[in-house]
């Protein structure tokens, strides 16, 4: 009876042990490797646009599908009525042409929205705080759906059919 009780201990604590290590695992997992204090990595870009859709905080920025960065603040331009992100970009992407465009995108039919990034060959690059002249806003599919299916007027999926030839007194037969 004496043992059990040190072994039982023994396998409580390794159990414990165990799980603080399953979850810090988890948890830098879920930083995708980008675990840093201070935020000393990345520098801002801003991007204006006229709907984001269901684009969320901390949507990723991608080029060419490869990860670069996150959305860091989505506010709204008092004045134009427009949509203002404040995209963080990874440093090491620090070198952005100046004409790069920005699109908010899907992944996939319903999948998770994302800001997808286009450079340009501009020999200038984007300096932090800079903003990206050239958006593309999201594409509402549902909306779009709705139009094609409820719209009725004007169009018509059966041929016109020809309109009779006239006839003219000389070209009856005789």
């Amino acid at each position: 009876m004496s043992l059990r009780g040190p072994r039982l201990e023994f396998a409580v604590g390794a159990f414990l042990l165990l799980a603080l290590a399953s979850l810090l695992v988890l948890a830098l997992a879920s930083t995708n490797g980008r675990f840093q204090l201070g935020g000393g990595g990345s520098y801002p870009l801003k991007a204006r646009f006229t709907n984001i859709g269901q684009l969320r905080l901390a949507a990723p920025v991608k080029i060419g599908g490869v990860t670069i960065g996150r959305v860091a603040k989505i506010d709204l331009d008092p004045v134009k009525l427009d949509s203002v992100l404040t995209l963080d970009i990874d440093q090491r992407y620090k070198d952005l042409p100046a004409d790069t465009s920005a699109g908010i995108l899907t992944a996939g039919l319903l999948g998770e929205s994302f800001v997808g990034l286009s450079p340009g060959g501009d020999p200038e690059a984007l300096k932090p705080g800079d903003e990206i002249a050239y958006t593309t806003p999201s594409v509402d599919l549902i909306q779009m759906v709705g139009k094609y299916m409820f719209s009725g007027g004007g169009s018509s999926s059966a041929p016109a059919s020809p309109a009779p030839a006239p006839t003219t007194p000389d070209s009856t037969p005789q």
